[in-house]
């Protein structure tokens, strides 16, 4: 199964697609640093080690255009993405007739990877046969989401929004069988423009896709079904090419027929010229009962095959603590599903960040937050705001039985009302979306930088490693380049941290990537009447 990922990021997509038997054909990434880390996994090139070389031999990096020759990889690999030059007036690793490029990562810009391939029609050729005369199976991606998610710009018309149609773009000139784009749920909600009208970016992107000969198949997960430890839900737009729908159509059984029945309908209209309307497309959403079922008894059934079994914040991380335990039971299981993708050993990223007392103190109150009442949640979130200087007599109650940390560096309990809202008034923050994790429930969507959690019982922000297991990172991923960022860096550089509350899990990119290579194998096995269903134990087998 030969696949092409674009906006790949450091790699967790294309981590889960390998892991089920995917071939890389190429994979594009728009960031240097997100870049190295995928390198170094997936290659094995160490562009850090190069850089220091006088003549750094990449064998699967290339840089589409650069400001600074190869010879400055070092400049290169701290280059703002947004600043490369255009096509042609600066530093490019690859050429017209380029044969080095089966396998390998492009970093550049979609944009402008779209627009060599037009000029490079040889190139072009030999990318659309998957280099071997086979063909692509799946071009994947998700491209950058802030302004689709609820807590980004939520803008119609920012520069970003136009990245799915560049993935639509580039689909429409390689022409694989299936299409999987991933991306945000704020996708899902209305924009509004200048006149007040609602635009939603789902729909229209599933327009693009049956535009262009795909049926678009647009589904509402939730990672933590996939076995990630994680509350993380997620937008999933999967088109079948129609030539190769209507060949997998025949080994349909009754709930993939009430899945693709709309999406079919939808197709035949938009390619008919027929106006459309949100009624005319739904999206199927994994929290809905009824939609639940249609994913379990079909070839989506890898995406809620741990619907029944979560995995908590526990369960990823609790061995990691100072005092931790061996191993968990989750470590070892992610490192045995990815051990043979990987050829790393030893376990990286897992230093410790230093905290001032202030903070650490602060970091306490989070934690018993998440211990109380919503209500009591929101007057302590005032008072800290400097929008309150007062909380209710019940919300007291509950706040008097914890131990709060106080300068001598004791845990004690506050005695009076007014002492604990003085307390709470010498902590003010304007970091509100801050929480600590709760240890027995999967953490929270939001987790991409140090500042957005705590650890459930230790006074410290998560480390790379915590972070990366949450996201269900086997511990042999190492992740490259800079650990943070920040001031006006933050808008180009992707750190550590970033890269992975960038990713896409593994274990849903795995899920993903075992519910399509059943449609695939189906392909080549077209005379069953009906397909073989994947159970929980053959998915956790497998």
């Amino acid at each position: 199964m030969k696949y092409i990922e674009l906006f790949a990021g450091c790699g967790g997509l294309s981590l889960g697609l390998k892991s089920v038997g995917y071939e890389l054909v190429i994979a594009n990434e728009l960031s240097p640093m997100a870049a190295e880390s995928y390198a170094y996994n997936f290659f094995d090139e160490n562009l850090q080690e190069q850089a220091s070389l006088k003549s750094p031999k990449l064998k699967k990096t290339y840089w589409l255009s650069s400001q600074f020759p190869k010879s400055s990889l070092s400049s290169r690999l701290r280059e703002n993405p947004y600043n490369f030059p255009a096509l042609g007036s600066g530093y490019s690793d690859i050429n017209p007739d380029s044969t080095n490029l089966k396998g390998s990562l492009i970093v550049g810009s979609i944009v402008d990877l779209n627009v060599w391939l037009e000029q490079n029609s040889k190139v072009t050729a030999n990318l659309k046969a998957g280099f071997d005369g086979g063909g692509v199976d799946l071009v994947s991606g998700g491209p950058p989401c802030q302004s689709f998610s609820m807590a980004g710009l939520r803008k119609q018309d920012c520069a970003k929004n136009s990245l799915p149609w560049e993935f639509a773009k580039f689909a429409k000139t390689i022409n694989p069988k299936i299409v999987l784009l991933e991306n945000v749920t704020g996708i899902l909600r209305p924009f509004k423009d200048e006149n007040g009208k609602e635009y939603y970016a789902w729909f229209e992107l599933a327009k693009a896709f049956a535009a262009i000969g795909y049926v678009p198949l647009c589904l509402h997960v939730n990672a933590k079904f996939a076995g990630v430890p994680q509350n993380r839900p997620r937008f999933i737009l999967m088109g079948v090419r129609k030539d190769f729908f209507d060949q997998l159509s025949q080994t349909f059984n009754a709930s993939e027929k009430s899945l693709f029945s709309q999406p079919l309908n939808f197709y035949n209209l938009t390619k008919h010229d027929h106006d459309v309307d949100l009624s005319s497309l739904k999206y199927f959403d994994v929290s809905k009962q009824d939609d639940f079922k249609l994913y379990k008894d079909s070839f989506l059934a890898p995406l809620v095959a741990h619907s029944e079994s979560l995995v908590s914040v526990f369960d990823a991380i609790d061995d990691l603590r100072l005092n931790g335990s061996l191993s968990s039971k989750f470590a070892q299981s992610t490192f045995n599903v990815f051990q043979k993708t990987l050829n790393k050993c030893a376990m990286k990223n897992h230093d410790l960040r230093s905290n001032n007392e202030l903070v650490k103190r602060r970091f306490r109150i989070y934690q018993v937050l998440q211990k109380v009442t919503r209500s009591t949640q929101k007057q302590v979130s005032s008072v800290m705001k400097g929008d309150s200087d007062s909380i209710s007599t019940d919300s007291w109650k509950e706040l008097a039985n914890f131990d709060y940390l106080i300068e001598s560096g004791k845990l004690i309990k506050f005695k009076l009302k007014k002492d604990f809202v003085e307390y709470l008034k010498g902590h003010k923050t304007k970091k509100q979306t801050q929480k600590a994790l709760i240890a027995n429930q999967p953490a929270p969507a939001a987790l991409s930088i140090p500042d957005d959690a705590c650890h459930y019982e230790e006074l410290r922000t998560l480390t790379v490693r915590e972070m990366a297991r949450i996201q269900s990172f086997p511990d042999n991923f190492e992740f490259r380049s800079k650990v943070t960022t920040g001031g006006k860096m933050r808008s180009f550089e992707v750190p550590q941290y970033t890269q992975v509350g960038n990713a896409v899990p593994p274990l849903l990119g795995r899920a993903l990537g075992l519910a399509i290579s059943n449609l695939l194998s189906r392909h080549l096995t077209s005379h069953l009447d009906q397909p073989t269903k994947v159970s929980k134990i053959e998915f956790e087998a497998a």
